[in-house]
C-alpha cells in the first residue's frame, strides 16, 4: 500500500529538479500527480517520463489568469485535490548594487507572488484534511553575499507557513515548508552568475557543509513525501531543512 494512494497531488515547478523528482515519487507512492511548469516542452517530456498517473499544463504562477485556468480545468477533471506542493522557484544572484527593477520584480513575482496564489486559489478545491507544502529555502534564515533578493522572496514564504498553519487548522489542512540548501537541480546552474565564477562559488558553500557535497533530488523528494503524508500527520507550520547541515551550524 503506497503512502499516497487514491490521492491527487499538484506540484508547480514540477518538470524538473526537486518538482520532477518529487512528482516521480508521489506517483510511486500511490498518487495521481498534477505537473505545472511554465515550458510546454518540458512539461510534456515530464508526463512523458512519469507514466500515465501524471497530468500537465503549462502556466506562470505569477500570472493569476493562468492560475485561474489550471485550476479551473483541474475542478472539472479531478473535482479535488488532496495535496498542493508550491515549488516553483527562480533565483538570480546579484550584488546589491546591481540589482534591476526587472530582476527584483520577476523573482518576487514567481517566489512570494506566485506562492500567495498557487494556495489561495486552490483553496475551494483543496480537500479538508488535505496538505499544503511550499519550498522555501535556508536561506530565510542565512545570510550569503548576493542572494538578497531570492533571501527575501523565501522568508515571505516562510511567514505564509506559519500564518497558515493556523488559518486553515479548522479545515486540518497542514501547512509546511521544506528549505533546501545546494541540492543538483538545473535551479542551481541558473543562479545569474558567470560560468566562470560558479565552480568558485560552489566550492566556497560546499565547504562549509558537513556533509561536504550538494544534495541529491530524491533526498528532498524524500522530504517532501514525508510532509505531505500521513507520516506527518502530527506536524504543521513546521520548516524541514534539507540542507546536509548548513544551516545548522
Amino acid at each position: 500500500m503506497g503512502k499516497l494512494d487514491g490521492k491527487v497531488a499538484l506540484i508547480t515547478g514540477g518538470s524538473s529538479g526537486i518538482g520532477l523528482a518529487s512528482a516521480k515519487r508521489f506517483v510511486a507512492e500511490g498518487a495521481r500527480v498534477i505537473i505545472v511548469s511554465p515550458r510546454s516542452g518540458a512539461v510534456e517530456a515530464a508526463v512523458a517520463e512519469i507514466g500515465e498517473r501524471a497530468f500537465g499544463y503549462t502556466g506562470d504562477v505569477g500570472r493569476l489568469e493562468d492560475l485561474d485556468r489550471i485550476y479551473a480545468d483541474v475542478e472539472r477533471r479531478f473535482g479535488k485535490i488532496d495535496v498542493l506542493f508550491a515549488n516553483a522557484g527562480v533565483i538570480k544572484l546579484e550584488p546589491l548594487g546591481g540589482v534591476s527593477e526587472e530582476s527584483y520584480d520577476r523573482q518576487f513575482d514567481i517566489n512570494t507572488k506566485g506562492v500567495f496564489f498557487t494556495v489561495q486559489k486552490a483553496l475551494p478545491i483543496l480537500r479538508d484534511g488535505g496538505s499544503i507544502l511550499l519550498c522555501s529555502s535556508i536561506a530565510h534564515f542565512t545570510g550569503t553575499a548576493y542572494f538578497h533578493v531570492y533571501a527575501g522572496t523565501k522568508a515571505a514564504v516562510r511567514a505564509f507557513a506559519r500564518n497558515w498553519a493556523i488559518e486553515l487548522k479548522d479545515r486540518k489542512i497542514r501547512v509546511n515548508c521544506l528549505s533546501p540548501a545546494v541540492i543538483e537541480t538545473p535551479l542551481a546552474f541558473k543562479m545569474g552568475i558567470s560560468p566562470e565564477a560558479l565552480p568558485d562559488l560552489t566550492v566556497q558553500i560546499l565547504s562549509q557543509m558537513p556533509m561536504g557535497r550538494a544534495g541529491r533530488v530524491d533526498e528532498a523528494a524524500a522530504a517532501a513525501l514525508f510532509l505531505v503524508s500521513e507520516e506527518s500527520s502530527f506536524i504543521t507550520g513546521t520548516d524541514l531543512c534539507v540542507d546536509g547541515g548548513l544551516g545548522q551550524i
